[in-house]
């Protein structure tokens, strides 16, 4: 065969183009062979000192010279060059620099010098042709081969077998192993085999890689599974989600006698990880260590990230440690792993102190980094905190990307920010970077919550002049806001453009929650409405729907359209749940038609459907609202008989119930049988129970059980501190009241508004003008402010005829106004 042939092939790749290059080597000296020529080439390869141009002109000097080029040297240098696939600064792709080399020496012109072709450089090159991603011009030179006659040796056929593969036909590629290598004189040897297995598992077919692994192992001649081949099919399976599988041909590898190596450890760890079984992977990690196989950087990458994203910090953190005192680096992509844990698990905080622990022991963080730490501060609404790493990255020469903007946008609109999210967006366009479907998505919902809809509009038709496409998540807003807008045609018109647009309408749970939404905030009739624009539009209403729109009737007190609705939800053939039922009955409680309530809840029985725990909750509570406490008391035995289960929540509502109908020490009779029992209690349990002994001047037990709350594994709440403040000021015990006060503020507990004007009356009352100047002080006018009860008090006691107008000046100076009012 001609090499004109060969040369038309390789011809058809596309290979770097010469450029100027100020390094480019001298001449050949002519002292010098063109062997080592060629071998000092190709250690410049493997330094990565050699660029292209310094390659065309070491073939420029040789051709120019008339110097023969030995076939060994070349085969030599274009293997290195195959190898060099961004390995370098210089050559960004060697496997189509050596075809082009090739091209060159094989022209007509230059045959006389230039040895021809052996198996093995064809062997190179159909290698070079799998790297540079076109294996069919590899599969055309091994046609080349044969016509030439030359006898194909193993590696060769084992570079057929990978040219097949790459081409993904791995089928034939698995045919040629198992029935043709024996006609091209070769034996299948263990790389030929985890060449197709690497294929197969590539594939996501591993069963099929594991019955190739089994005919391998049944094979007489002599090729037997090696750590590679079970590495390939277990880390297949892990990535298929056969976890059994992986792990049992992990054990069954251990028990031929195959020793796992690092990357089998790291298969394992990692699936674990992901799913986040971190005690197993514990164990592997310890097997592995035991077995005196070293982890590495990756192995634990894996324990870091898998702690990370199972929220134990501490775990992770410790991970970070033994990584460090081993000698391994973490990469950047654990440590964003780490920190975005942090983010979700603790503080922005936090994060930012690893953030700056990283820059510090030289990881240079990237823009995965400021975005990570981006999201956690917009998370928690800390805009000031984030705006200053926003800026710190154009100083640290990291470009904000259109990621980036859509952060800080999103945080923005979703607290209502719509200016400050339009400043960022105009610093966007400032910058060049160009808005994507979602910075227009985030800005659009936030100007449709807010009612802005002209505005969300002028942006909605913005982005389609641009050219990019609104998306299910854009129309959603928009059709949301003119929906609690009241404008259903618009709303209509939009749904219509959105299908024709090929996006699916919303759906039934999309418009429940838009009357959901409505009907909490009273707009009942207009949550109608839009239960007629989805019937309108041609849907069937589901329970979820109904359900919606009878709990709005109920909210406003409208019983008679709650039952409206039901008897429509039953006519078109929607059967109600427990919960309607559930809803109609709370709703009865709440405007005090009980014996409404009660006809409807035995009804449920006879409609086959039986009260769930939810059920008897809502029917106690109006019970004991409407003062029947007997009836209440009936009803919770008739639940515990009914096998319905009784969780914490029914609980406080009995104790709770008891207590406010005057019989404190029923509940707490009731109270010391469930303690007998282990019944696990909340912290509103323990807060009502307090209460209940105070009332019933049986004091020292209730100081008894709040001192046990911290040894039941619970914590104290402002509600906990409330009850026992208001009854120590109650009981006259001032400073033990200021205590408790303190233990509060210690325990990181922001007083309420509430609490504090509660404290500052009794204070008044007491004469304690003092004290009550104290906690005065902390009356800010933002998040504490003064009621009116708390303030006519002070009025009436520091006018002129005021039994403490002589103690006025013990208050804080800003207070002292008092005097001029009366």
């Amino acid at each position: 065969m001609s090499r004109r042939y060969t040369i038309t092939l390789i011809s058809r790749l596309r290979v770097p183009r010469r450029c100027s290059s100020s390094t480019s080597i001298s001449p050949l000296s002519r002292s010098w062979s063109p062997r080592d020529a060629f071998a000092a080439a190709t250690e410049r390869v493997r330094a990565g000192t050699l660029s292209p141009e310094d390659a065309h002109n070491l073939f420029d000097e040789l051709l120019r010279q008339g110097t023969p080029v030995p076939e060994r040297s070349l085969n030599g240098f274009l293997a290195a060059l195959a190898r060099a696939t961004s390995s370098t600064a210089c050559i960004k792709d060697g496997p189509a620099l050596a075809l082009a080399l090739f091209n060159r020496v094989c022209r007509e012109e230059a045959s006389p010098q230039v040895a021809v072709p052996t198996v093995c450089t064809y062997s190179v090159l159909m290698d070079c042709c799998c790297r540079a991603r076109r294996p069919d011009l590899g599969l055309a030179l091994f046609g080349c081969i044969l016509r030439t006659g030359l006898k194909i040796d193993q590696i060769t056929a084992n570079t057929l077998l990978k040219c097949l593969c790459y081409a993904k036909q791995t089928e034939e590629a698995v045919y040629v192993l198992l029935h043709r290598m024996s006609e091209l004189s070769c034996v299948p040897d263990a790389f030929a085999y985890n060449i197709d297995l690497k294929s197969l598992c590539k594939g996501s077919r591993s069963q099929r890689a594991h019955d190739l692994l089994r005919t391998m192992a049944k094979d007489r001649g002599g090729c037997f599974p090696d750590v590679v081949t079970y590495t390939t099919v277990i880390h297949g399976f892990f990535k298929e989600g056969e976890t059994g599988k992986a792990c049992n041909l992990f054990h069954e590898m251990i028990h031929q006698g195959v020793e796992p190596d690092v990357a089998t450890y790291n298969s394992v760890i990692d699936a674990l990880c992901k799913a986040r079984a971190m005690d197993k992977a514990e164990v592997v990690l310890q097997q592995m260590v035991d077995k005196g196989v070293q982890p590495d950087t990756v192995t634990y990458t894996c324990m870091i990230n898998g702690y990370s994203t199972s929220g134990r910090l501490k775990e992770a953190a410790k991970m970070f440690r033994e990584m460090k005192s081993r000698g391994l680096i973490p990469d950047i992509v654990t440590c964003n792993s780490f920190l975005a844990s942090i983010c979700k698990h603790g503080t922005s905080k936090e994060a930012a102190e690893f953030f700056d622990a990283m820059t510090a022991k030289g990881h240079e963080p990237n823009i995965v980094s400021y975005r990570i730490l981006l999201h956690g501060y917009a998370t928690e609404g800390c805009f000031p905190d984030m705006i200053d790493v926003f800026n710190s990255m154009e100083s640290n020469g990291i470009a904000a990307d259109c990621h980036v903007f859509n952060i800080l946008i999103d945080a923005y609109a979703k607290r209502g920010m719509m200016d400050e999210a339009m400043l960022i967006s105009s610093k966007m366009q400032e910058r060049r970077v160009n808005p994507d479907v979602v910075t227009y998505s985030s800005i659009i919902a936030g100007l449709s919550r807010l009612g802005r809809l002209t505005e969300a509009m002028e942006k909605f038709n913005q982005m389609i002049a641009l050219g990019v496409q609104p998306n299910k998540a854009v129309y959603h807003a928009l059709i949301q806001g003119f929906c609690i807008d009241g404008d259903l045609a618009k709303a209509k018109q939009l749904v219509s453009e959105m299908m024709n647009r090929g996006i699916p309408r919303p759906n039934i749970s999309f418009f429940s929650s838009v009357i959901k939404s409505l009907c909490q905030e009273g707009r009942v009739m207009d949550a109608h409405d839009i239960f007629d624009l989805v019937i309108d539009m041609g849907e069937r209403p589901d329970g979820i729907l109904f359900n919606s729109l009878i709990d709005g009737y109920c909210l406003v007190g409208k019983m008679d359209k709650a039952l409206k609705v039901l008897d429509v939800m039953e006519s078109v053939g929607v059967e109600p749940d427990v919960f309607t039922y559930s809803t109609l009955v709370n709703g009865y409680c709440r405007n005090g038609r009980i014996d409404d309530g009660l006809t409807l809840f035995r009804e449920m029985p006879r409609k086959r459907i039986k009260p769930d725990t939810v059920s008897y909750r809502v029917i106690m509570v109006g019970l004991f609202r409407a003062g029947r406490t007997v009836a209440a008391r009936k009803m919770f035995h008739e639940m515990i008989e009914s096998g319905t289960m009784v969780d914490i929540f029914t609980y406080n509502i009995i104790l709770g119930g008891l207590c406010r109908n005057n019989c404190a020490d029923e509940a707490i009779a009731l109270f010391q049988k469930l303690r007998a029992m282990n019944v696990k209690f909340d912290i509103t349990t323990l807060n009502t129970m307090i209460n209940a002994m105070y009332n019933v001047q049986r004091k020292e037990e209730a100081k008894d059980l709040f001192a046990t709350i911290s040894a039941s594994g619970l914590v104290p709440n402002e509600s906990t501190y409330r009850v026992m403040i208001k009854n120590l000021l109650e009981e006259g015990s001032v400073e033990k009241a200021d205590s408790m006060f303190s233990l509060m503020d210690k325990s990181g507990i922001a007083p309420s508004s509430r609490l504090l004007n509660d404290i500052i009356r009794m204070l008044l009352e007491k004469g304690e003008i003092a004290k009550a100047g104290n906690y005065l002080s902390k009356v800010d006018g933002k998040s504490i402010s003064l009621e009116a009860s708390t303030t006519s008090l002070m009025l009436s006691l520091f006018s002129r005829e005021g039994k403490y107008r002589e103690d006025m000046k013990l208050l804080p100076a800003k207070y002292q106004f008092f005097d001029g009012l009366c």
